[in-house]
């Protein structure tokens, strides 16, 4: 394990939205990084939220673990959906992309000013490219380090490259080198990136070489995400699991109903997360669309094979470690795999393209002994490298690399 830094530290954490309770990946790493950090350092969190919802119970929940929690309100986070459109056309003549113009509040600037003239930081980590334009101005003192969750140009030039619409095949054509710019920027201006996979570093480096680097993966909670042997996996049934509202899992949705579910005439799909209105209709008979539910391990315990059908993606999928963790067999795309440390036909099955994703589903659901054995390897790969233990202590190793005072 990676030598951790000598002394505790105080840590200030500036995000998106709040860690904890975690319900979907990004607050998934959030939440394992933050409260892994805790047990040694001080804490604290300053997250942007969505003034039209109530978040006493998000605030308590990082309370637990955090010195201080602070939230600032973000109106663009309220917008209906015609007024994020009306955003993103906006965008489409600024120097700057939506991301930026959605995630850039000057109160939370203002605030953030505030606490570090409070306290002395000896770290300011700010998580996803979009919160880094908050760092411009800012006192010296602290390391400051960014998070990259995903590279997040390189997802949206891939959504440009697989859109079918005219319309946001040219709008993702023109944000996506807004982005580059931006984190290129960025990158510049943090003394060190923490990025989730060899994948993302390599492609971090080829844009800026001088970058200050390490890989932190992403990682499972192993005792929550425990297999449930008692739990009879449900004949027949598939699983798709994750934010349906984030275009590289709805793509992967669509994908897998249009051009593989029809070669499986006798499974069923089950979709569980956080789901737009609209994508409620592709429900039927064979389709259960759950939406959001308290607790997804109960619906990863009852699938016989969870899948995980992405084109478009960067950094790692938190869904495929879970569904690992939960000793599940899995099929998955090259591309929802990538940047995981996985051995297809050990630790999950690759299928290429349709036919071969319907086929290798089909083969599982056919032969329990395979289903489990892979199952059963999955769970040991992520016990050996993927628990947040190894995460955290590599994230406080690129602190002491940085030279941490």
């Amino acid at each position: 394990m990676a030598q951790r830094v000598s002394k505790p530290l105080e840590i200030l954490f500036v995000t998106p939205y709040l860690p904890s309770p975690p319900g979907f990946g990004g607050q998934r790493r959030l939440h394992g990084i933050f409260t892994g950090l805790s047990e040694r350092h001080r804490v604290s969190v300053l997250a942007l939220c969505n003034p039209n919802e109530n978040h006493d119970k998000s605030v308590a929940a990082t309370r637990e673990y955090a010195r201080e929690v602070v939230t600032v309100p973000n109106p663009a986070f309220a917008l209906s959906l015609q007024g994020k459109r009306t955003m993103q056309l906006q965008s489409l003549v600024s120097l700057r992309s939506f991301e930026w113009l959605s995630h850039m509040q000057n109160g939370l600037h203002a605030k953030l000013v505030q606490m570090m003239q409070a306290t002395r930081y000896d770290v300011v980590n700010f998580e996803f490219s979009q919160m880094a334009p908050h760092r411009r101005g800012l006192p010296p003192g602290p390391l400051f380090v960014l998070d990259e969750h995903n590279i997040e140009f390189e997802i949206v030039r891939r959504t440009a490259v697989s859109e079918t619409g005219f319309s946001r095949k040219i709008y993702n054509a023109v944000n996506w080198r807004k982005l580059r710019a931006e984190e290129l920027s960025a990158w510049h201006a943090f003394d060190g990136v923490s990025v989730t996979s060899q994948h993302d570093r390599d492609l971090l480096l080829r844009n800026d070489p001088r970058a200050h680097t390490a890989i932190v993966p992403n990682a499972v909670d192993l005792d929550f995400f425990a297999p449930q042997p008692q739990v009879a996996a449900e004949p027949g049934t598939l699983l798709f699991f994750g934010a349906i509202n984030y275009f590289p899992n709805a793509d992967g949705l669509k994908y897998f109903l249009a051009s593989i579910f029809p070669h499986l005439p006798g499974a069923k799909l089950n979709v569980v997360g956080h789901t737009p209105e609209s994508l409620f209709s592709l429900a039927s008979e064979r389709i259960a669309m759950k939406g959001w539910v308290d607790d997804v391990r109960q619906e990863i315990a009852k699938a016989a094979v969870v899948i995980a059908p992405l084109r478009v993606g960067g950094g790692t999928r938190l869904k495929i470690l879970e569904a690992m963790s939960m000793g599940k067999p899995i099929v998955s795309t090259p591309e929802g795999a990538e940047g995981l440390e996985v051995v297809d036909g050990r630790d999950l099955l690759l299928a290429r393209d349709p036919q071969q994703f319907a086929s290798k589903c089909q083969q599982l659901l056919e032969d329990p002994q395979l289903a489990a054995t892979l199952g059963q390897n999955a769970r040991k790969l992520v016990e050996d490298r993927y628990g947040w233990g190894a995460s955290v202590a590599r994230l406080e190793k690129f602190y002491d690399e940085l030279g941490v005072k």
